[in-house]
């Protein structure tokens, strides 16, 4: 394993260093990076600005011999500075790559857990009209380019939907009944059996949808929004059950009843939270301690209550506990969300389409963390709705080629349930191929967000590559380069230590 990955990191130098002599050569002779220089009238200025630039860059001496010099400097750190702001790369880079991070951190998370789970749920139910309006989206948001995405999202989520609060937030009757039947169709999609019982669920559906949608426009829930303790407590009964029922089998009495008391308290802890939640010192310190100290309690539950796998109860409520922390943590935030709104500075427009935060405003904890999570929404959803369709086919594909597997029908013809089967050796074994996938999506969506941070104007890694480009300046291009493609080399060696770890029939030997 150790020379695997040691003669994979030396291809990869090498790989990088061929990548970086190409680009720095196309820099080189793209255009001159002084030409900014003919918008100063000053002389002196002018020629004192050049002269700076010139020795920064080395730009005296050949593309070639530059290229070498900028790489003794780069591989000590040191990406050099800026023709036009002349100010370090490196101080670009540490304000850059996080904000970059956050927005391919985000929109790389929801994309696997949603894409698998709706791939996985196509694959049990193929075929049937479910699988088909699912199919038909991915291939829709799968050909769709980024930068289409995001200006529609910019248009509709952003501005039109500010409006929309701005008039009241009300939902018309026609749209009210479009939803309802498209909520119906997706129903009677989902819905197995034969037809009556179909268009019966397809019925309540609708009808919950419509209740659901009058109810969020009476009480002007997008002004106001908020889970509360009436909502969380059948949520929370649901997730303990669904989470059971998925990981352990409802007839794991001793795990059902672990997910149940973990739901439990937290119910009951609720309403003590919120006033921890209110206090000024609030912040991701008590944030983190508060997990591990809900994961930890859970842990306990599971053990406490045991059964004939202690360590399946501990794990299930484990994630209960996170689930229904998650549902808390959420729920104090939409309870500010109005008080965000309402800032002078946001203006009562609060889904943001431009940057990445609003320096100018102040306030608490959670209304921070609104502000981020507004201009987070957009550009996330961009990049998402593009991976969740990759993650949407390698998932249901992956699982239907499983499922097609002679040892699938020898754990059901053993009388294994269906639950077990298709988790414990039908899921598990579909994941497998989707690290490769994973590891090839994050350099994808490092180079869509060049385009998406352009669009919403964000300062992250995208517009640094972008603006590099424009005025011709080759140390912030090359330093974007270097980053993205560091990202990508180590996320496939990565990918292939995993494919080693997650099937036991893959060992890397070392010749």
């Amino acid at each position: 394993m150790l020379l695997f990955i040691v003669r994979r990191l030396i291809a990869s130098v090498l790989l990088l260093l061929v990548a970086s002599f190409a680009v720095y050569i196309m820099m080189a002779y793209a255009g001159d990076p002084l030409g900014f220089l003919n918008e100063i009238t000053n002389p002196t200025q002018r020629a004192a600005i050049e002269r700076d630039v010139t020795n920064a860059l080395n730009l005296d001496t050949p593309p070639v011999l530059r290229y070498f010099q900028w790489l003794g400097d780069a591989l000590t750190g040191d990406f050099g500075i800026s023709a036009q702001t002349r100010q370090s790369v490196n101080d670009e880079l540490a304000t850059r790559i996080p904000v970059t991070l956050k927005l391919v951190a985000a929109s790389s998370l929801l994309s696997i857990v949603i894409g698998v789970t709706v791939g996985i749920v196509t694959a049990l139910r193929q075929y049937t009209g479910f699988d088909y309006i699912v199919t038909f989206f991915t291939f829709v948001f799968f050909s769709l380019p980024v930068f289409w995405v995001a200006v529609i999202l910019k248009e509709y989520g952003g501005i039109r939907f500010n409006d929309w609060l701005r008039d009241g937030a009300s939902i018309s009757v026609p749209v009210i009944v479009v939803l309802s039947i498209f909520v119906g169709i997706v129903g009677y999609s989902i819905a197995g059996g034969r037809a009556p019982r179909r268009l019966v669920i397809a019925a309540i559906s609708a009808a919950v949808g419509a209740g659901l949608l009058i109810y969020l426009s009476a009480a002007q829930w997008f002004l106001k929004p908020g889970i509360g303790l009436p909502v969380l407590i059948p949520m929370a009964i649901g997730i303990a059950v669904g989470v059971t029922a998925i990981f352990a089998g409802i007839a794991n009495r001793k795990a059902l009843f672990s997910a149940l008391t973990t739901a439990a308290l937290g119910c009951v802890l609720y309403t003590p939270l919120q006033t921890l939640f209110d206090e000024q010192g609030m912040g991701w310190w008590w944030t983190f301690l508060l997990l591990i100290a809900t994961l930890v309690s859970s842990y306990l539950i599971g053990i406490a209550w045991g059964g004939y796998d202690k360590g399946l109860s501990a794990r299930v409520s484990m994630l209960v506990g996170f689930l229904v922390a998650l549902v808390i943590f959420v729920d104090r935030h939409l309870q500010s969300w109005q008080e965000y709104s309402s800032n002078s500075v946001i203006r009562n427009r609060p889904i943001k389409t431009i940057g990445d935060k609003e320096p100018r405003l102040e306030g608490s904890f959670w209304v921070l963390n609104n502000d981020i999570f507004s201009h987070l929404i957009l550009p996330t959803m961009a990049l998402m709705l593009i991976s969740l369709a990759a993650y949407t086919r390698y998932s249901r594909a992956s699982m239907l080629e499983v499922l097609n597997q002679d040892y699938i029908r020898t754990a059901r013809a053993k009388g294994l349930t269906e639950r077990t089967v298709v988790v414990r050796h039908g899921l598990r074994n579909a994941l497998i191929p989707l690290a490769t996938v994973i590891a090839f999506d994050i350099g994808g969506l490092l180079g869509g967000a060049v385009i998406t941070e352009t669009v919403f104007e964000w300062n992250g890694m995208g517009r640094l590559f972008i603006e590099g480009l424009q005025a011709l300046d080759p140390n912030p291009v090359m330093a974007a380069t270097m980053v993205v493609g560091a990202t990508a080399v180590v996320a496939n060696i990565l990918a292939d230590i995993m494919y080693s770890v997650l099937d036991p029939r893959i060992r890397i030997h070392d010749k």
